[in-house]
């Protein structure tokens, strides 16, 4: 995985929009990704190519129809690395604390 892109990818908020309502509703088409937009369906296209490289959008033909589907194993990947990590010592830290307070109770 290309972090870096990953991150570049989920700068963007119209790019978080999109992956917002695929969220919603899982596997849709371009024009039906366009609805409701204040964008060209030019400008979508490029936000989901972007998607793609950072592979956190994936497509499939079904018929004529390209439908777009969230992958959520990049940002899933990004949370391990960059979030839990910080979250750990958080709870550490409140672990430790609650064991303290608990000790004093006694006293």
């Amino acid at each position: 995985m290309d972090e870096d892109a990953v991150f570049r990818a989920l700068a963007d908020g119209s790019r978080r929009r999109l992956l917002d309502r695929l969220h919603g509703r899982n596997g849709q088409t371009l024009g039906e990704l366009c609805e409701g937009l204040e964008m060209t369906r030019q400008a979508v296209t490029k936000h989901l190519g972007i998607l793609e490289e950072a592979s956190l959008v994936s497509t499939r033909r079904h018929g004529r129809e390209k439908l777009h589907y969230i992958n959520p194993v990049p940002i899933n990947e990004i949370a391990d690395r960059w979030i839990s990590k910080f979250e750990r010592r958080a709870l550490e830290a409140l672990s430790d604390l609650k064991k303290s307070l608990e000790g004093n109770k006694g006293e």
